[in-house]
């Protein structure tokens, strides 16, 4: 993402529902470490009267209430903000339009884009984090990071984890995981998961070194910039997201690329990026192919 030099807002999505708060709070930590401004943003979902030449009076009316609930959000998650963290210079974008195109406009500037596990807008309470959560993380500009609302528990000590296949955008996750972790004074596990198929015996060894060759190129060069962290590389067989998943149970997040080798051209979005956040019970982390 980025450090203190760097002056791009942590960007958060906010639900209207006060009780779901973990995103908010997961950005406001992020800020306060990085000492970056924060962006609190809600989405209503709908146009504005100026979209049509005629809008029936009672249609404005519900319009102007959906600013007065989404103004009084936005105050309430930034009253969360100060509480939490007096320092931490937060402002508000109350926003018309799809969530989705919001956030990934938002995402153009923004260090790092946070959600959370639930809706982010009342117009589509009928909607699950994915069908945000998932066209965000395909189409952002940054870093999206998904957290879940439920109560995680983390283990002693700390740890995040990075899947690695030996891409150029899994070692762009490398390098936020490193960042990450020197953050939090925590362990990096770095997992190569690899997945048998038809192969001979000796066939099998070869892949696996192959494997811990990728592995070991990926993950090179970061100690002299984060001495502090403790690194863990690991091969792991079996399924990438059953692995990841099992591996990243108690950690502080996980760390993955939204495509990686075996992606096929035209899809925005890696099975396993979707597999991990569908069934991570911790943060994850998502880092953006390049724009073309």
């Amino acid at each position: 993402m980025s450090g203190p030099s760097d002056s791009r807002p942590i960007v958060v999505g906010v639900d209207p529902d006060p009780s779901l708060r973990m995103a908010l709070a997961w950005a406001a930590d992020d800020a306060a470490r990085r000492r970056l401004p924060l962006r609190v943003v809600h989405a209503e979902g709908v146009p504005t009267g100026g979209y049509r030449r005629e809008v029936p009076p009672s249609w404005e009316e519900w319009n102007e209430a959906l600013h007065k609930a989404g103004t009084e959000v936005l105050e309430e998650a930034v009253a969360f903000v100060a509480a939490r963290h007096p320092r931490v210079e937060a402002d508000t974008l109350l926003a018309e339009g799809d969530p989705v195109w919001v956030l990934r406009e938002q995402s153009r500037d923004a260090t790092a884009v946070v959600l959370g596990s639930q809706h982010l807008s009342r117009a589509q309470e009928a909607l699950g984090s994915g069908s945000v959560a998932v066209p965000v993380m395909a189409r952002a500009h940054c870093p999206v990071v998904v957290v879940p609302e439920a109560e995680h528990i983390t283990q002693d000590p700390a740890y995040y984890v990075v899947g690695v296949d030996g891409s150029e955008l899994s070692a762009a996750a490398v390098d936020l995981a490193f960042e990450e972790a020197a953050l939090r004074g925590a362990q990096l596990r770095a997992l190569y998961v690899w997945q048998p198929g038809p192969l001979g015996f000796l066939n099998e060894i070869a892949a696996q070194q192959e494997c811990r060759r990728l592995l070991s190129e990926c993950v090179a060069g970061r100690h002299d910039r984060y001495p502090d962290v403790d690194l863990h590389s690991e091969l792991v067989i079996g399924h990438p997201v059953e692995a990841l998943t099992e591996a990243s149970a108690h950690a502080l997040g996980l760390v993955v690329g939204t495509r990686g080798r075996g992606g096929f051209t035209g899809l925005l979005l890696g099975s396993v990026s979707q597999g991990v956040l569908q069934h991570a019970r911790c943060p994850v982390l998502a880092v953006p192919a390049p724009q073309t």
